[in-house]
C-alpha cells in the first residue's frame, strides 16, 4: 500500500512561486527588443538616404551592423521564449502553427549550448567589422578620443585609426575563447545526456 501524497508545504509553494520573481526581467528584454527595432530602422533609414555618398566599405560595415542586430535580436528571442518555458511556467504553444522547433525540447542544458553558438554568431560580426575597418592599421594614426565616434560613422573615409594591431589580436582572442567554450559546453552536455541514457538503461527492469 503506497503511502498517500502529502501536500506542499506553504514554504514550498513560496518558493516555488518565486520564480514569478523573473517575469520583470523578462518583460525587460521585451522592451530591449523594441529598442533594438528602433536601432534596426534607424540604421536602415541611414543607409538608404546616404547610400550614394558611401563607399563601399561604408555600406558593407551598416549591413554587418544591422546584421548584428539582428543577431542580438534572435538571441533576445531564445533568452525570453526559452527562459520563461524553462525557468517561470509553459507557454502551451503545442498546437501554434508558429512554434518554434527548438522550443518543444528546450530545457536549462539545450538553451546553454543555443545561447553559446548564438554569441559566437554575434562575435563573429564583430570580428568581421573589425578585420574589414583593421585595413588602415599602420598607415593612419590613432583617433584621439574626442573623434573615435566621428570615425568610426564614417569609417571609409577617416583620417585616424579607431582600432590598433593589439586591440585586433585581443579580439580574435576572445572569439577563440568564446568558440572554445561553446565546444566545452555542448562536449559536457553530451557526456551529460549520455550518463542519463546509461542510468535510464540500468533502471529499467529486468524481463520476465
Amino acid at each position: 500500500m503506497s503511502a498517500n501524497r502529502l501536500p506542499p508545504s506553504p514554504l514550498s509553494n513560496l518558493i516555488f512561486a518565486s520564480r514569478w520573481l523573473q517575469l520583470p526581467l523578462y518583460l525587460g528584454l521585451i522592451v530591449a527588443q523594441c529598442v533594438y527595432v528602433f536601432l534596426f530602422g534607424q540604421e536602415l533609414w541611414h543607409l538608404i538616404t546616404h547610400s550614394v555618398s558611401m563607399g563601399e566599405q561604408q555600406i558593407m560595415l551598416i549591413v554587418l551592423g544591422l546584421i548584428d542586430v539582428v543577431m542580438i535580436s534572435n538571441l533576445l528571442v531564445m533568452v525570453i521564449v526559452g527562459g520563461y518555458e524553462t525557468f517561470v511556467s509553459r507557454l502551451r504553444l503545442e498546437n501554434h502553427p508558429d512554434q518554434p522547433e527548438w522550443l518543444s525540447h528546450v530545457n536549462a542544458s539545450v538553451l546553454k549550448v543555443k545561447l553559446a553558438m548564438a554569441i559566437i554568431g554575434i562575435s563573429s560580426i564583430h570580428l568581421l567589422k573589425t578585420f574589414i575597418g583593421s585595413g588602415a592599421l599602420g598607415g593612419i594614426p590613432l583617433c584621439p578620443p574626442e573623434r573615435m565616434a566621428t570615425a568610426v560613422a564614417n569609417i571609409g573615409e577617416q583620417t585616424c585609426a579607431t582600432l590598433t594591431a593589439e586591440g585586433v589580436l585581443w579580439q580574435t582572442i576572445i572569439h577563440c575563447v568564446f568558440i572554445l567554450s561553446a565546444i566545452g559546453i555542448a562536449w559536457t552536455d553530451k557526456l551529460m545526456s549520455a550518463g542519463h541514457d546509461k542510468a535510464g538503461g540500468h533502471a529499467k527492469p529486468a524481463g520476465h
